[in-house]
This record gives C-alpha cells, structure tokens and sequence, in this order.
C-alpha cells in the first residue's frame, strides 16, 4: 500500500516491550477511579477483605469495584461485556494490572455488595461533582436548552443536596438493574474527559476525608 500511512508488523518482536503505563496519559479519567478506590477504607464501606485461608485465591474487593465504577461512568451494561472489556481494553487492563475476572464472579460480587457498591458510586459521583470532573451540565426549560453556569459548591441546602443525592441513587439504580437485566437475558455467546486530571489526584484524596466528615 504505497503512499499511505502503514502500521507495524503484528509480528514484529521489541527488545523492550511498552509497558501500559504508556498507553495511559498523565489527563485520562481512569487515573481518578484508581485514586479514589485506593483511598477508600473498604472495611468502612462494607466490602469483606478478608482473603480465604485455602483453596484459590479470590479477587480482592477493590479490584472488582474498580471494574463497576468504570462501568457506571462508560455505560457498560452487563458482566459479560465487563468481562469482554477487562481483556480488550487497555483502560481496563491498566486499572486491573491485566486481571479479567469472569462474568460471574462480577455478577457475583454485585449481588453479594450492592448496597456496598450503591454507597461507593454515590460518593464518586458527589466527589467527581465537587471537583469539576463532571462539568457542563444542562439545564432543559420549556424545550430549550441553557447551560447551567450555577456554583454548585455556594449553591447547598438540606433539600437540594437530598435532591441531588436522590438524582445520583436513582442512577445508580437504573445502572444495578440494567446490569442484573442483561446478566439474566444475554445469550452466554452473546464523562466527559477530565482536563488537568493529574493536578486535581492530589485534591481527591484530600476530600475522601472532608466528605467522611460531611457524611457524618
């Protein structure tokens, strides 16, 4: 194919290997998901982290609460295709260090910690919020469309934060059954990026201690 751009041989061998750290830029959303799960007190949440005495060894909690919260955020709507992801994307592999647990052990861990999972994905959503994670909101008003320019950090009442807060449960509701819907009729064959992602990594761990506090 003269005169076109040409890819590398599939069978072409490298004396060092890329590693998946480069295929992961510095801005990626995904880095967020791993900061925050990390800084999260599994325990605290309800997740059980005790690892079995014998037999073989099981995924850790927060490995497969990295894969749901992905999910949430990419719309990914079954065990299966979370399972699929887990071994095609690169994302996902760099967030799981190429673990891919198989569908039911997914399906498993959700039926087993929903309330746990429910908890977790409130808290990222609020966090992600608060930070500016999630941004350009719309506001629909009599058919049209108008940017929300309100600040939502001056912006707090006892009624609009349950609000908010019923809004996010509601989401992650319809996701949790999306996701149990799928897994019960799929065949067995069968955000928006963050800017300036690295600079606000620091300012998330900080706020898993204000929102603890917050919650209480």
């Amino acid at each position: 194919m003269k005169r076109f751009i040409e890819g590398e041989s599939r069978s072409q061998l490298t004396l060092m290997p890329e590693c998946l750290e480069d295929y992961i830029g510095p801005d990626n959303p995904v880095r967020v998901v791993e900061a925050f799960v990390e800084a999260l007190d599994m325990a605290e949440m309800g997740f059980d982290t005790s690892a079995a005495a014998t037999g073989r060894p099981g995924y850790h909690p927060g490995l497969l609460l990295k894969l749901y919260i992905y999910g949430y955020l990419n719309r990914i709507q079954s065990s299966r295709r979370l399972e699929r992801e887990a071994g095609r994307n690169v994302e996902l592999m760099w967030l799981t260090g190429r673990l891919c647990p198989d569908f039911k052990t997914i399906a498993d861990f959700r039926r087993d910690n929903g309330k746990g999972i429910r908890n977790v994905c409130r808290r990222f959503v609020a966090l992600c919020r608060q930070l500016d994670l999630f941004s350009e909101a719309t506001v629909a008003i009599d058919g049209s469309k108008f940017k929300a320019v309100n600040n939502r950090d001056k912006n707090f009442t006892p009624h609009k934060l349950a609000q908010r807060m019923k809004q996010i449960d509601e989401s992650i509701e319809r996701y949790l059954q999306e996701l149990d819907t799928a897994d019960r009729t799929q065949s067995p064959d069968a955000g928006r990026r963050g800017q300036h992602i690295q600079e606000k990594l620091g300012k998330l761990r900080q706020q898993m201690e204000y929102l603890r506090q917050i919650e209480e």
